[in-house]
């Protein structure tokens, strides 16, 4: 799954969540996908419409993208797993300390790569990693 189509992503989830109940096996991406679904009990019920993976959310219209959402942990998870940018689990250890809670400090780092990232597309640049972490410890200062 290195560069899914829209759909193919939505249905990695669909399916992890499906494999989770029904108790099959699930490879290590599927189980921390469903662990993560786990941890977001209000995208449990579009993940078990098989015509979720067809809805659009529109930021105009105050949605979340629960897809987007659950991607971006996904991202987290791999970056923690490897360090990756350099500093980033340190970064996030920081936050969940100041937090108490590994779910909050999670989102914490979401937000700091959801920034980073649309600087990154709206300057046109690649992904400045040392930023992101920087933005990861100054969440964790506050």
């Amino acid at each position: 799954m290195f560069d899914p189509s829209r759909d193919q992503a939505r249905q990695f989830f669909v399916e992890s969540w499906r494999k989770h109940k029904n108790r099959e096996v699930l490879t290590q991406l599927e189980i921390i996908a469903a662990d993560l679904i786990a941890d977001h009990p209000e995208y449990q019920a579009l993940l078990d419409n098989p015509d979720g993976i067809q809805k659009d959310f529109s930021v105009d219209d105050g949605q979340i993208n629960p897809f987007l959402h659950l991607s971006l942990h996904l991202a987290i998870e791999e970056q923690l797993s490897i360090n990756q940018p350099p500093g980033i689990r340190e970064a996030f250890e920081q936050c969940q300390a100041r937090h108490g809670d590994r779910h909050a400090a999670l989102h914490d780092v979401l937000e700091a790569l959801g920034e980073t990232i649309w600087r990154a597309q709206r300057d046109k640049a690649p992904l400045d990693g040392l930023a992101y972490v920087e933005a990861v410890r100054r969440k964790s200062a506050r």
